[in-house]
């Protein structure tokens, strides 16, 4: 079924996600090969993505990766990404792969 995917990019510098950034493709096919296409892309498209604020406290902090990892880990980071999902006007549960940009290096998601 041809849908919406999304590659995120978490834009990491001193420890800290500064940055969101995202670019979406319109695919078809079973979601192990979307997933495979988007992970092929992720080196490229993180130059290419739309920019995005990444959340910070009263204080005007960044979320360290070590924080926004606790929540990934309980299913929670999700929430961080609707204005991408509204951007991008994806369904409700979204097929994205996230990849960290760590201090300009690109990890394997």
């Amino acid at each position: 079924m041809e849908e919406t995917i999304l590659n995120i990019y978490l834009i990491i510098e001193n420890k800290q996600i500064t940055e969101f950034r995202a670019l979406s493709y319109s695919a078809d096919g079973t979601d192990e090969e979307k997933v495979s296409f988007l992970r092929s892309r992720a080196a490229e498209d993180h130059l290419l993505a739309k920019e995005f604020g990444a959340p910070s406290d009263k204080d005007g902090k960044y979320m360290t990766w070590k924080s926004y990892e606790k929540l990934r880990k309980r299913n929670m980071e999700i929430q961080f990404f609707e204005e991408i999902f509204r951007e991008f006007n994806v369904p409700k549960e979204p097929l994205i792969l996230v990849t960290p940009v760590i201090d300009g290096v690109v990890k394997s998601a």
